[in-house]
């Protein structure tokens, strides 16, 4: 284990690698739950979406462990997946397209052959390594407003109105008080420096959820969407359903060609911010970025998550892209590949066990959420808000889009293009490196594609 991921050198050991890769595998379990479902919704067997997420989850989590032993684990990404099935399979269907998720997975297939070219050719490396510092601190605590948002939002404690655009969820419901709870708890554990406090965190509210239940405060509602939180294993399998294997669809392509690239374009632009800025912030948080703020063995990485996709591609699932939930495990003390291995390991064991991990609720993994988003948010101190006024705007939109457009890819395009427009308009072009005149281009493609 040293001598393979070089645990002393990075201050960790063993027992800390493997608590650090359960809890990132706990933060990040419920894509086995919504993805099927999501994917489903486009004709796709839900059974076989399972198998798919967790078996590609399981190989590009490996890929990152051994290309660039760093403690990220990826699957499939939310967001991405809906694009999937709510945009592009609604619209190919509605043209009388028979199995158009069968297109989707092309389209797939191709975005991740061409992000192994861009990282061959540098680009993305280029990309992570050229983002001005101030940028780079304002995506990681705009991750960490992001991530901490996503969990109020899973736990109801952040909800939607249509006066004032967001809400205090109700203290009625177990949900809420049983998250908060469960953040207060994490705090406690923290503050006496309690090993595997997040997981612990995650598992404690679990259990008070199932308490909860049992004494009739949280009531099943199954058609308003709230699920009992003891596993189920009545008629359950436990042997894994096949997954759909290449199962591409090339023939539409060759007369819709415009169209199809226009598919990739999108696949690719969400894919590559959001998986750059996800390796910013989590890289950012466990101390692995070098002395001069960049991330060493990055193209590894970025290979993991372009072989990654190809890979759930073949298996029949949208695109596999690095998770920000990673950083719970981070900031639970993993540092190396071993904690990825660790979540990867887990992935495989769901195939099997996935009555329990499926029991898991999102108001119990809120409080791991929650708590990263402080953490990290913690970037934002050594944010220069004053001097060069490209860095200062640039900065700051990163932060507050994130957030705000529920997108980190929204947060760094405006972010870049901020940057590089006031460095053109203060006569500072010098001062662009060519990578973030590629970025604000792509960005710009996309602002017209959206207003087309």
């Amino acid at each position: 284990m040293e001598k393979l991921f070089k645990l002393q050198e990075h201050g960790t050991d063993v027992k800390t690698e493997v608590i650090a890769g359960a809890t990132t595998f706990l933060s990040m379990v419920y894509i086995l739950a919504v993805n099927p479902g999501m994917l489903a919704a486009a004709g796709m067997d839900s059974a076989g979406v399972f198998t798919a997420t967790a078996v590609s989850a399981a190989i590009a989590t490996l890929f990152m462990a051994f290309f660039a032993n760093y403690p990220i684990a990826l699957a499939s990404g939310m967001g991405l997946n809906a694009y999937f099935a709510f945009t592009v399979c609604d619209d190919l269907a509605a043209k009388g397209i028979n199995d158009p998720w069968k297109i989707a997975l092309a389209a797939v297939l191709v975005e991740g052959l061409a992000f192994i070219l861009l990282s061959l050719c540098n680009f993305r490396e280029k990309l992570v390594n050229d983002v001005p510092a101030n940028l780079k601190y304002g995506i990681t605590a705009g991750i960490g407003l992001f991530i901490g948002l996503i969990g109020f939002k899973g736990a109801g404690i952040v909800i939607g109105d249509a006066s004032t655009l967001v809400n205090l969820g109700s203290f009625a419901t177990p949900q809420v008080v049983l998250a908060l709870v469960g953040l207060i708890l994490t705090a406690v554990l923290f503050h006496f420096n309690v090993k595997g406090y997040i997981l612990i965190g995650i598992l404690a509210t679990w259990i008070l959820g199932m308490i909860a239940e049992a004494i009739g405060w949280y009531a099943v509602d199954v058609e308003a969407g709230v699920y009992s939180l003891f596993p189920d294993f009545s008629g359950a399998s436990f042997i894994p359903a096949a997954p759909a294997f290449f199962s591409f669809d090339f023939a539409w392509i060759g007369e819709n060609m415009v169209q199809f690239l226009v598919i990739v374009f999108s696949f690719l632009y969400v894919d590559l911010f959001d998986t750059v800025g996800t390796l910013i912030g989590v890289a950012s948080k466990g101390n692995l970025l070098d002395e001069k703020g960049n991330l060493p063995k990055v193209k590894g990485a970025l290979m993991a998550d372009a072989c990654g996709t190809i890979v759930g591609a073949c298996l029949g699932t949208s695109t596999v892209t690095s998770y920000v939930e990673s950083s719970a495990g981070v900031a639970n003390g993993g540092r190396t590949g071993l904690t990825a291995v660790t979540t990867a390991v887990l992935f495989i064991a769901a195939l099997f066990f996935s009555p329990i991990f499926l029991a898991i609720p999102g108001f119990a993994t809120a409080p791991a959420l929650i708590w990263v988003g402080l953490l990290m948010i913690g970037a934002v101190k050594n944010m220069h808000f004053d001097g060069d006024i490209a860095d200062v705007v640039g900065g700051f939109l990163a932060l507050v889009l994130m957030p705000f457009t529920y997108s980190i890819a929204n947060g760094i395009m405006f972010g870049i293009l901020a940057w590089v427009i006031l460095k053109v308009l203060t006569k500072k072009v010098k001062d662009i490196p060519w990578v973030m005149w590629i970025s604000a281009l792509l960005f710009a493609i996309r602002i017209y594609t959206l207003i087309r």
